[in-house]
């Protein structure tokens, strides 16, 4: 009965329309009404503590770095940089997005941010080079979202709080599963475009690409920093994120000159409406994660998948199944929001490694973004590239394929995960 009315409160709340967040909110007061302990003040206190938390001060600097990435010339010379490297082979263009969506993903965090870079810099080249559109449009969504997997990742900011899991550890055993999603896409699309008659674009003198790199060594640096203090010891990933802040700022601003000050508001404007929006999400999710404690629901589902407990397998299989079918219809942060609390004591009960369930949890979030009929990514790449949202649901099925196929392929063999992230974490 008490599951009943979570679900059917959350999900009649988003049917009717309500925010997410609000959705939330109404969750909770439902079981709190069920339970007999309905209080407004029991609302407001989860509601700010649930925002009260000083990692999720990363977030806002992640959004930050981001932000300034893109408008100050970070994101051209990575993809500028590809461009020389990769964008002579049968099919270069897609190769660069890759490439480029792989090192973006290692300074901004943000699958939107990358999204939308991405979509604005390489769409219209692959256009006039004569790409399919659709599959182009496809390709850089699937891309996009392998940011969320490698550091610096809001996602498992968020996910490390709602799980009380170690960030660090989440950060370092997310980046060989994401260089495995850049693999799987460039195999994909070397399949996809094998036979097609494409332009290739010329090749580029060892010269122009050692200039290409020397332009892009300071957007480079960055993510070796991240990833060199975070294995050290030298800062936390809050504290990492004020480094990657501060450090795109000071790269845009003083070695590029491309960022001028009059753009520094709207910057932080468009950083904190994102960080906004999160955060309440985050706040509003407390509530319902500490009535989900309350209620004994995780006790419950325990139960009820008991019979896999004995099997880490089947029971991250199972897991798995149920997370791809909820990414279909909600945004990444509601859904670690919300089944975080509700499979972490399962996962315990199986005794599964919580940072790498953290990682597969993540990927398969990552890939509900571009999950129809929601799929946030979608819509940005759609926006910014000025295509039609069917054609980039169309072109994204074999990559958003590929990339599951690869989360599947990590839940058969764990050690793909906690063997480089051991090493990783030393």
């Amino acid at each position: 009965m008490t599951i009943a009315i979570f679900l059917g409160a959350l999900l009649g709340a988003m049917a009717l329309g309500v925010p997410i967040a609000f959705s939330l909110l109404v969750c909770g007061a439902a079981l709190m009404w069920h339970m007999d302990m309905f209080d407004v003040q029991i609302l407001a206190q989860n509601t700010i503590e649930g925002a009260n938390s000083f990692p999720l001060l990363a977030v806002p600097f992640f959004m930050l770095a981001g932000e300034i990435m893109n408008a100050g010339g970070l994101s051209r010379r990575i993809v500028h940089f590809a461009m020389t490297l990769v964008g002579h082979i049968k099919g270069g263009l897609g190769y660069v997005g890759i490439m480029a969506a792989v090192i973006m993903a290692s300074l901004s965090g943000s699958a939107v941010a990358d999204a939308a870079a991405l979509a604005a810099l390489l769409l219209p080249m692959m256009n006039r080079a004569g790409y399919d559109t659709a599959r182009s449009a496809g390709l850089l969504s699937s891309a996009s979202i392998i940011a969320p997997i490698i550091p610096p990742s809001i996602g498992f900011v968020i996910f490390g709080v709602a799980a009380n899991v170690s960030i660090s550890k989440l950060f370092l055993a997310g980046i060989a599963p994401g260089i495995m999603l850049g693999a799987a896409l460039w195999l994909t699309w070397w399949w996809l475009v094998r036979k097609e008659k494409i332009e290739a674009q010329p090749r580029a003198g060892s010269r122009e690409v050692l200039l290409a790199l020397k332009d892009a060594t300071f957007a480079l640096v960055l993510p070796v920093i991240v990833v060199v203090g975070l294995k050290f010891g030298v800062f936390t990933p809050t504290e990492a994120a004020v480094v990657a802040a501060v450090y795109a700022l000071f790269v845009s601003t003083v070695i590029y000159g491309e960022l001028k000050f009059k753009q520094l508001f709207g910057l932080f404007a468009a950083a904190a409406q994102t960080t906004a929006v999160i955060m309440f999400l985050v706040a509003a999710a407390m509530v319902s994660a500490w009535m989900i404690t309350v209620a004994n629901l995780p006790a419950e589902l325990v139960t009820l998948l008991k019979p896999l407990l004995d099997s880490p397998t089947l029971l991250m299989i199972a897991i798995m199944v149920i997370t791809m079918l909820v990414g279909t219809a909600m945004d990444m942060t509601p859904t670690i929001l919300i089944l975080t609390p509700v499979f972490m004591p399962i996962i315990k009960a199986a005794g599964i490694d919580p940072v790498y369930f953290g990682v597969l949890f993540m990927i398969n979030n990552a890939i509900g973004l571009i999950t129809p009929p929601v799929g946030t990514v979608l819509s940005t790449v759609a926006g910014v590239g000025k295509v039609s949202m069917d054609d980039v649901t169309k072109g994204v099925w074999p990559f958003m394929v590929a990339q599951f196929a690869v989360m599947f392929l990590l839940v058969l063999f764990p050690s793909l995960v906690m063997v480089p992230a051991r090493w990783l974490h030393g």
